[in-house]
């Protein structure tokens, strides 16, 4: 078994999650009281968050590039981002270290081509949604077409992130507007729904949406797992 490197801590409601997932997805593939190898660095997303909002996504690269180097100095055989607006720097992060990064929209977009889907709604923070880092990967790599709420809904989705689950704060009205917004994807073509932000998942669920939805969270440690099992 190769060993994780988890990037986490953004925020670390999420990061627990991919420990869980990941922990008891072996578990169960392997059986006994077997559990992942891995390795889990965890910033302070109170400074990730400012410098996010302050457009300083230079700084932002530079701190995950450390991260990262310091845990393949630590032994990790992979990187793991948990989160998905950091993505923003994936290909820095992939350039200052010599092990594989595990891309979540790349394993996301593959679950999603497998179905024969086409046309997704992407719901996530506003960087995720607005900018082309997440957007045009998914359109220029797997060929998706990508719808985002219109910006009145773009700026509830944040909000409920930041605001909210960033924090374990989970409401029935939120989940309620979530649900409308993807509603309104739905009624616009979407033919399924892309929590690409790993705190969605706190909130909603298949149960929230009339097409099928894909959990980046969930995909993304199942993509770890595969990694560090397989031989090759």
């Amino acid at each position: 078994m190769k060993t994780i490197g988890l990037l986490g801590g953004m925020s670390w409601e999420s990061s627990a999650e991919y420990y869980r997932m990941i922990n008891e997805q072996v578990r169960e593939r392997l059986g006994g009281t077997h559990s992942a190898r891995s390795i889990m660095l965890s910033v302070d997303f109170a400074e990730i968050e400012a410098l996010q909002h302050q457009g300083r996504w230079d700084e932002l690269a530079e701190n995950m590039c450390t991260a990262a180097r310091q845990l393949e100095q630590g032994g990790a055989h992979c990187i793991v981002i948990c989160t998905n607006t950091m993505h923003h720097m994936a290909e820095q992060v992939q350039n200052s270290i010599t092990i594989p990064l595990l891309h979540i929209a790349d394993a996301t977009a593959k679950q999603i081509c497998s179905q024969k889907l086409q046309k997704v709604g992407l719901l996530g923070t506003e960087f995720t949604m607005k900018q082309d880092f997440y957007k045009g990967r998914l359109t220029e790599k797997f060929g998706l077409e990508v719808l985002i709420p219109d910006d009145k809904d773009c700026q509830t989705v944040h909000k409920i992130i930041y605001e909210e689950l960033v924090s374990g704060i989970i409401r029935e009205e939120s989940r309620q507007q979530y649900r409308q917004i993807i509603r309104r994807l739905a009624d616009k073509g979407a033919q399924a729904i892309i929590l690409g932000c790993t705190e969605i998942m706190l909130l909603v669920s298949q149960d929230d949406s009339p097409v099928p939805v894909f959990d980046t969270t969930a995909i993304h440690a199942t993509a770890a797992v595969d990694w560090a099992l397989t031989d090759k």
